[in-house]
């Protein structure tokens, strides 16, 4: 999720797919993982150890930053669809790989959420069912928004925190700055951004990540995973158009990436 310039040229298609799978599958994983497995812990005398709301965004946060310094110059680290969309519009990061960076995130996420489902159903006071009913660290408005935020205020946060993420990421990466510490304020931008809306949709800013754990819980989690894949490429889609603008930065030529070669 932290673009840097471009991967070297010698490195395969294949192997910046094989880069974003692995650091898309650990931000679901670990993201998802924090929320689904630690955000809430009780002792048997009923003491609460778990990391909570904060601990979960933290945890968000911490998945990009280990992951962009581990795969960003390999691939980029994309590790989000609506990254990759907002790069191409950017003019960092060609249009021919975006369909194949896309299919990977949703795979690695899917993947992540099966490998999740599979140990959160492990405990004895767990069944599928209840692990359905609980949510499933899925995204949602209304009914099934955290703090039942509707469907506009889950529309508008999604698409702001989208494109201030979008606008970090654009900005961590200019060529006009030390991109060595790209990846910790992207992570850090990350943490910030589920800090302020994991109540109002237990915070998407990502299609993959909401559909690798969607896909497991079905029913309503399922109907309204297409907010969340519209409202992040929309934010991601005005930033990738306006940065340049904004900021009086050249356009890169399209082959320009993300965070690689430093």
């Amino acid at each position: 999720m932290s673009p840097a310039p471009a991967p070297p040229s010698d490195v395969r298609l294949s192997g910046r797919l094989g880069a974003e799978f692995l650091g898309t599958f650990g931000l679901v994983f670990g993201g998802c993982g924090s929320a689904v497995l630690a955000a809430k812990y009780l002792t048997e005398d009923g003491v609460q150890l778990g990391i909570g709301l904060a601990g979960v965004a933290l945890a968000f946060g911490l998945t990009v930053l280990t992951g962009a310094f581990a795969f960003g110059h390999v691939s980029g680290g994309h590790f989000n669809p609506a990254v990759t969309v907002g790069l191409a519009v950017a003019r960092r990061f060609g249009w021919a790989e975006v369909l194949p960076y896309i299919v990977t995130q949703v795979v690695a996420a899917s993947v992540a959420g099966g490998v999740l489902f599979i140990i959160a159903t492990g405990s004895p006071t767990t069944t599928a069912a209840q692990l359905r009913a609980s949510g499933f660290a899925t995204n949602g408005y209304g009914l099934h928004s955290p703090a039942h935020y509707n469907l506009g205020a889950a529309l508008l946060t999604e698409i702001v925190l989208t494109a201030a993420f979008l606008y970090v990421i654009l900005g961590a990466t200019d060529d006009r700055t030390n991109k060595a510490f790209a990846p910790v304020a992207i992570g850090l931008a990350l943490t910030l951004i589920h800090l302020i809306s994991i109540p109002v949709t237990n915070t998407s800013v990502n299609p993959a990540r909401s559909l690798g754990v969607a896909w497991y819980v079905g029913g309503p989690a399922l109907s309204q995973v297409w907010l969340f894949i519209v409202a992040p490429v929309i934010g991601a889609v005005i930033a990738g158009a306006t940065y340049a603008r904004i900021t009086g930065a050249h356009k890169p030529s399209e082959n320009y990436s993300g965070i690689a070669n430093n």
